[in-house]
């Protein structure tokens, strides 16, 4: 049996036409430069739908497949496929392309016309990233989005994909199957180029819990399981399953693998509309064509729209694509069959030589950074030949037929009309209780999250139980009570902020993309990520608290340390919550550890341990700070918990010999005695979810003001 030269992984070549390239009889025809879709019949087909009276049945379809393909079936089937995306179907059965348009709700056609995008900085200066930019994507197909570095190829995907940044200014028509509206869940989905996953869980933990958050509860769990290796088989994932993802901390998989990762994670649901980002960086080219080949297919079998900006594919990946929308400098140089760009390219006079990549020529033709530097030694300004090509070219395209077909298919699409159904997914429940077993793993393994500050609060605990040590019950134990007191509750719960880093990358990073893609709320967050993190709060208040507690000799009954930890771990409760709400208003860590610091720092001046409350200014510093302080009704429920029933000796030569711990409340801390302690512990309980509350409402604030900041003229977003 005779070797093949090409590699195992190559494309199998047509004898009659290019994978990617439109028939040969269409090529015949001199229609090469159309826009050529394996949706066109269907298309065609609903549009005479909507057109025919009432009770007449619409014509039928034309075969979207050609008269050579067709010929070389066996015995009069063969398998028809999307530009050479095989599938086992007959031609002649036009119904099945409707099955996929109908399937679930149907496939998503996206168009845009005229988008603008343009950035403004703190001075008011705009420049134009994007520039009247216009072009449509259908089921089934690959259009891939390529240009030089900074030509505005992420800009045009986060802008299909309603994810602009708030300092960059928009406007256009994005309509979705004809139409304006939202993608509901299990529509759309967005693979970001940045590797966003959680570190410390292993391939197999991050996808099944995944599958179990976006995958709805009537699919029995063995179907969910069976979804989850079918994709992990896809992406070529098996070998690397129980292996960690890796991080800051531990290497783990490799960079191709974790793009592969995040793929993986957002086509479990199968989404219509799937934007990619880079999703060819950082792997090498075997694997970056085994990826495209398997999303191509996904494409045509599961009737998936996708979009994907590719920064310079191989040859072999480039015939996978169907379109091409080529720009350069914000403007479009080429948008159709990507078959057909080379062609585009001869007939304005830069033709591609033989053996070369076409989308390095591409490239190299448009790309104008080099030669920019090498125009500042120039006195007199002469354009580059790259900026005389995309002058060509843009002209060339705008007065082409190329550009009349997309405009003809994008009309016809938004002629077309549906609205998009929402998928099942999982309930509330199931998301909360997946979502608090997965963070409740990631925090056991991260160890900057709890563990290392369990352990910096057990030396600390020892360093204030010896130093303390038996306070006695002399007038002098007062103010070391008190001392020691303000210190568990103010200091030591101020270093919870220790766990922020931690906690902004869960929040900004997992969170963030996770909630944009539709898999679960702000709420399921808050509730999951408040219940896994309650037992490592406990355990860090019990340990440390016990051993300061004994050690320094405060009241030895077991109620009254039951109550010293209820407060403690309330108060590291609160810091938590209070940080994320810090995390939701400032964009840096560090930048957040720094706010979140100087907000308990001001907290702990006015919780009446420094000043009384009797001294506070009023206007400001007692109202209403020293009320909306967390650490006054702490400090006080410690004094109260430590100092009722308990009698003390009084300061010689002065009235009695002892005094009583009510007397030391009321005149010396002046703490308020008109209720009880249990009171105190109620307004932080109160406390705890009020800033939980707060988080949600910020969120969800920021959600509904930042298209407002954005400026945007139309609004279709995730």
């Amino acid at each position: 049996m005779a070797t093949s030269p090409l590699p195992r992984w190559a494309p199998t070549p047509s004898p009659s036409r290019p994978l990617w390239g439109p028939s040969s009889a269409a090529a015949a025809s001199g229609s090469s430069s159309r826009l050529l879709s394996p949706f066109r019949a269907m298309l065609e087909a609903l549009l005479r739908r909507r057109s025919a009276p009432t009770g007449e049945a619409p014509p039928p379809a034309p075969p979207a497949v050609d008269a050579e393909a067709a010929g070389a079936g066996v015995g009069g089937g063969i398998h028809a496929g999307f530009d050479g995306i095989i599938t086992d179907r007959h031609p002649e059965d036009d119904g099945w392309r409707e099955d996929i348009r109908r399937r679930d709700g149907g496939g998503v056609f996206i168009t845009w016309e005229d988008v603008w995008v343009t950035a403004v900085d703190g001075r008011g200066r705009t420049a134009a990233i994007l520039q009247g930019v216009s072009g449509s994507a259908r089921p089934g197909e690959v259009l891939a989005i390529m240009g030089p570095s900074g030509c505005g190829k992420t800009t045009l995907l986060d802008t299909l994909a309603g994810r602009l940044h708030t300092n960059l200014r928009s406007k256009g028509d994005i309509l979705i199957n004809g139409r304006r509206q939202k993608l509901a869940f299990g529509t759309s989905a967005y693979v970001t180029q940045e590797n966003v996953l959680m570190a410390t869980l292993t391939v197999r933990e991050a996808i099944y819990y995944s599958a179990q958050i976006q995958l709805p509860d009537t699919m029995p769990v063995a179907e969910k399981l069976a979804r989850a290796g079918d994709t992990i088989q896809e992406m070529g994932l098996t070998g690397a399953l129980d292996t960690r993802i890796g991080g800051r901390e531990a290497k783990g998989i490799s960079g191709g693998q974790r793009k592969r990762l995040s793929i993986c994670l957002e086509i479990l649901t199968r989404p219509r509309l799937l934007f990619l980002d880079e999703p060819t960086s950082g792997v090498d080219s075997a694997a970056s064509y085994h990826v495209m080949s398997r999303i191509a297919g996904l494409a045509a079998t599961e009737g998936m729209t996708i979009v994907a900006v590719v920064h310079q594919p191989c040859s072999e990946v480039f015939e996978l694509f169907h379109g091409l929308c080529l720009l350069a400098a914000g403007q479009t140089i080429y948008f159709g069959p990507a078959a057909n760009a080379a062609e585009f390219f001869t007939s304005n006079g830069y033709p591609c030589p033989p053996m070369r990549n076409p989308s390095d020529h591409f490239l190299r033709t448009i790309n104008r950074d080099f030669e920019l530097e090498s125009e500042e030694t120039r006195t007199v300004y002469k354009p580059s030949a790259a900026d005389e090509a995309i002058e060509t070219l843009v002209n060339a395209y705008k007065s082409s037929n190329t550009s009349e077909n997309a405009k003809k298919e994008m009309h016809d699409i938004n002629e077309m009309g549906g609205v998009m159904l929402r998928r099942n997914q999982a309930t509330f429940l199931t998301k909360v209780l997946v979502l608090t077993r997965r963070s409740f793993v990631n925090m056991y393994r991260d160890v900057g999250y709890y563990w290392l500050r369990l352990g910096i609060y057990i030396s600390i605990s020892l360093c204030l139980g010896t130093i303390f040590y038996n306070f006695g019950y002399g007038y002098d134990s007062i103010r070391s009570r008190s001392s020691m007191l303000m210190f568990t509750g103010g200091l030591l719960t101020l270093m919870a902020i220790g766990g922020f880093p931690s906690f902004v990358e869960e929040m900004k990073v997992i969170f963030r993309r996770e909630r944009l893609n539709g898999h679960y709320g702000v709420s399921e967050f808050v509730i999951s990520n408040w219940l896994s993190a309650t037992p490592y709060l406990i355990l860090i208040a019990v340990v440390p608290g016990a051993i300061a507690y004994y050690l320094s000799g405060l009241k030895r009954r077991v109620d009254h340390f039951m109550y010293f930890t209820l407060v403690l771990c309330s108060c590291t409760m609160l810091v938590e919550g209070l940080m994320m709400i810090v995390a939701a208003i400032v964009p840096d860590f560090l930048m957040g550890v720094i706010t979140g610091a100087g907000i308990q720092g001001i907290m702990m001046l006015n919780c009446g341990f420094f000043q009384t409350p009797s001294k506070l200014p009023k206007i400001v510093w007692k109202y209403p700070m020293f009320y909306i302080s967390f650490q006054k009704y702490a400090l006080q429920g410690f004094y109260k918990n430590e100092f009722l029933g308990l009698v003390l000796e009084n300061n010689p030569g002065v009235g009695d010999k002892t005094i009583t711990g009510e007397q030391v409340l009321s005149k010396l801390f002046e703490t308020e005695m008109g209720h009880s302690k249990w009171v105190d512990f109620a307004v932080l309980c109160g406390m705890i979810v009020a800033y939980r509350l707060l988080f949600v409402i910020i969120i969800k604030v920021v959600d509904k003001l930042k298209p407002m900041f954005k400026g945007e003229t139309f609004r279709c977003q995730a």
